[in-house]
């Protein structure tokens, strides 16, 4: 079912059936996960912005084990301005695409310093003119940094809201705007966290387990993935993943340990 259309799963649902169940799932996915935040290690938008460049391609905690000595090597947009790029590249190679990284990483601090003296902008228009530093980047530091509302589409966003039927749409600008119009402004930075979470320890995209999901009366792809809750919960990930099987209802005692100390992807 992973590859059908909203359309097709909800053929009678109207707009507003489709809000008030978007809007029912965000309440439980706030309930399911208490402690959604953004993952990637930061103490300022310029550090934030740094993180958010080294994660593509790459998990959160490999990016958090590199950056405690990046951001102490290079603390202000002038510093990445000028490093040695043998330097930098050594720092960052743990992340992958390490050439490119390094040379976006480059490229940002010289912006940041002719343009906005040093300091990361806090506008949408503005993040998305700087090297390295796309739509999805420029709401991750909005949202976490500068506490303005933004969604993030990445590809466990895409995946769940399609899942969920709240939208055909592919094009992740499209998918911003659609689940925009689907909640509350001020919602919308958690949300996108929540969603995350979600697609990280539970909602997987081969295997969902979806009989030991707190959504699964609400989902339209029930069934993606295995259903029988003893078999559903030994696919849940990270050091909650007993809490999540327990809001949905299914032993956590079925929770192997390996579940719990999994790397979320």
């Amino acid at each position: 079912m992973a590859g059908v259309t909203a359309t097709s799963l909800r053929p009678s649902e109207t707009e507003l059936g489709r809000k008030r169940r978007a809007r029912r799932i965000g309440r439980l996915l706030t309930e399911t996960h208490p402690d959604a935040h953004c993952e990637l290690d930061h103490a300022n938008p310029l550090e934030l912005a740094v993180a958010t460049i080294l994660s593509a391609q790459c998990t959160d905690k490999r990016v958090n084990e590199v950056t405690p000595k990046l951001f102490a090597r290079y603390p202000t947009a002038a510093d990445y301005a000028g490093a040695d790029r043998t330097e930098l590249e050594e720092l960052i190679r743990p992340t992958g695409f390490f050439r490119n990284k390094t040379d976006s990483l480059i490229k940002l601090g010289r912006a940041l310093v002719e343009r906005y003296d040093g300091q990361v902008p806090g506008r949408l228009a503005d993040l998305v003119t700087l090297p390295g530093i796309g739509r999805k980047t420029a709401n991750v530091i909005l949202g976490n940094a500068f506490d303005v509302p933004g969604i993030t589409v990445d590809t466990h966003f895409q995946r769940l809201v399609r899942r969920w039927g709240w939208t055909t749409e592919t094009d992740p600008v499209k998918i911003e705007h659609a689940i925009g119009a689907l909640f509350e402004k001020r919602d919308w930075t958690m949300l996108s966290h929540r969603i995350i979470f979600h697609g990280r320890r539970v909602c997987h995209a081969r295997k969902p387990a979806c009989g030991a999901c707190t959504l699964a009366a609400l989902c339209p792809s029930y069934g993606t993935g295995p259903t029988e809750p003893a078999v559903a919960v030994k696919l849940l990930k990270g050091p909650r993943a007993r809490d999540l099987a327990a809001a949905a209802g299914v032993d956590p005692g079925l929770v192997p340990t390996q579940a719990v100390v999994a790397e979320v992807p």
